[in-house]
């Protein structure tokens, strides 16, 4: 008998042994790239410039950096080194104001931004002037539950992860509706549903990349609305952890000048960077309130000159990271 349960527990062990080695070759990648430093980091609790409570969405140019001052109702406009330039409110105007602005893009010297709160996509500007309103609250085509993140495209149509709908919306540039991914309120799994997506970037090729939020992953459709690919975990299949390659909830998406993926990994607290068709090449970032650390990683952005930038919301500040090889 003892020989008999000495055998079973070494079937056993041989084949849990196996069954990890496959998950760990098949699931959790090693880096392909060297991982980015740390470079600098500013911002405190507060309603000051340059202060924040809660900063959320990010957004760059050659130059500048907007960040989503959110519990403060504003964006906040720095310099790459964190010098306050200017903020933009829309108080006193209704049609302008913010509420909970989240995710950030810009096209053609406008500042796109999804509106949370007031359940729309504000355009601003960059100086801050405001330009105009896309969408209304509801369910209906056009209409928004708290929209996340918003990304233009070439020809300047809307891609809009429209959070409690469950779906994301493409609309035309002037805020026509076109088509959409996901069943409207329905929380899906398989692919091209959705389970509150937070964020959408374009990739150079055209495809629209998005964060699949609460399932825990990446997916990503061609520019006719086709499914494309997805990553995150096992099978993509909602399955989050602290492994290479896998997610615990995505809150936003961003491509660098090469076409590199950026991922802010939320509750893992770093930057997953990723080719565009999903290979993972590295990650930066931890948990903590020392320099390169985050409490709550929320936003990423990448400028020209490859620098990230990135939200720590429970911070309240933004770091900076660049590539290793210019530390060399």
């Amino acid at each position: 008998m003892l020989r008999w349960l000495k055998r079973i527990a070494l079937v056993l062990g041989l084949l849990l042994g196996s069954i990890t080695f496959i998950v760990w070759f098949l699931w959790i990648p090693s880096a392909q790239e060297p991982t980015y430093i740390f470079y600098e980091a500013w911002g405190e609790a507060g309603s000051n410039p340059g202060q924040f409570r809660d900063p959320t969405g990010i957004a760059v140019t050659a130059d500048e950096v907007f960040v989503s001052d959110a519990r403060n109702s504003r964006i906040q406009v720095f310099d790459h080194h964190g010098r306050f330039k200017h903020q933009i409110t829309g108080r006193g105007l209704p049609a302008a104001e913010l509420g909970r602005p989240m995710n950030l893009d810009i096209h053609r010297g406008e500042l796109y931004v999804a509106d949370y709160w007031n359940d729309r996509i504000q355009v601003y500007a960059l100086d801050g002037t405001h330009r105009r309103n896309i969408g209304t609250n509801g369910s209906k085509p056009g209409q928004f539950n708290s929209p996340g993140g918003v990304a233009i495209d070439a020809q300047g149509e809307l891609y809009v992860a429209d959070f409690y709908n469950q779906r994301v919306q493409h609309l035309s540039a002037e805020g026509q509706f076109i088509e959409q991914w996901g069943i409207t309120g329905a929380v899906g799994f398989g692919s091209g549903e959705f389970n509150y997506p937070t964020d959408v970037a374009i990739g150079l090729d055209g495809h629209i990349i998005v964060g699949d939020g609460y399932n825990d992953r990446i997916q990503v459709f061609d520019s006719a609305g086709s499914f494309v690919n997805k990553w995150g975990g096992p099978l993509a299949m909602n399955i989050f952890g602290p492994f290479p390659g896998w997610f615990a909830t995505v809150t936003s998406v961003a491509v660098g000048p090469q076409g590199n993926i950026f991922v802010a990994d939320f509750y893992n607290n770093r930057v997953q960077k990723f080719s565009a068709q999903g290979r993972f090449l590295t990650s930066f970032g931890s948990s903590g309130t020392g320099p390169g650390q985050f409490s709550y990683i929320m936003a990423v952005a990448v400028a020209p000159d490859g620098t990230v930038f990135a939200t720590d919301l429970g911070n309240n500040r933004v770091l900076s990271f660049r590539p290793a090889a210019e530390h060399n």
